[in-house]
């Protein structure tokens, strides 16, 4: 039997929280997307131009190391991946955990959290860099949302 992925990237720890609930609530593994260097609060800054962040988000192509890996991901049917959302779509590490693993085969399911932005084109942008997959519309929840919300909404997917 295939199992299930929740993989997620937190800079703040509120994606953190929603994709723990996800992968209680779905009966999945959890997997801490970590950047191999961390960012700092002044890293996260999108009023400076020159931030860490706003400098990879004005770059398509800027691809943040990875400091953690998945094991096997084989093993996995349903990934589930995690976001906070930055300019209007998903951050660029997301973009290097894409192209770092063969997802052929796979449902993609994105989730992000923002405050009041939308997912955008994040899940066009994650399909065209796993084109084997099958990357399906993401949602963007509030941060606290219910564990019962999730998994009613996880179980479109699996």
């Amino acid at each position: 039997m295939k199992k299930t992925l929740v993989a997620y990237f937190s800079a703040s720890g509120v994606t953190a929280a929603l994709a723990k609930r996800l992968a209680d609530a779905a009966g999945a593994d959890l997997f801490e997307i970590v950047p191999e260097t961390l960012y700092t609060a002044s890293d996260l800054d999108w009023r400076d131009k020159n931030s860490r962040s706003s400098v990879e988000m004005n770059d398509r192509s800027a691809r943040p190391a990875i400091g953690s890996k998945v094991d096997d991901m084989s093993q996995y049917e349903t990934v589930f991946v995690g976001f906070p959302v930055w300019w209007y779509r998903e951050p660029s590490i997301i973009d290097t955990f894409m192209e770092a693993y063969d997802f052929t085969g796979k449902t993609v399911v994105p989730f992000a959290t923002s405050g009041s932005s939308g997912i955008g084109d994040s899940s066009e942008n994650m399909q065209a860099l796993a084109p084997a997959a099958k990357v399906v519309p993401g949602k963007r929840f509030d941060k606290n949302a219910s564990a019962e919300v999730l998994c009613d909404w996880a179980k479109e997917w699996l």
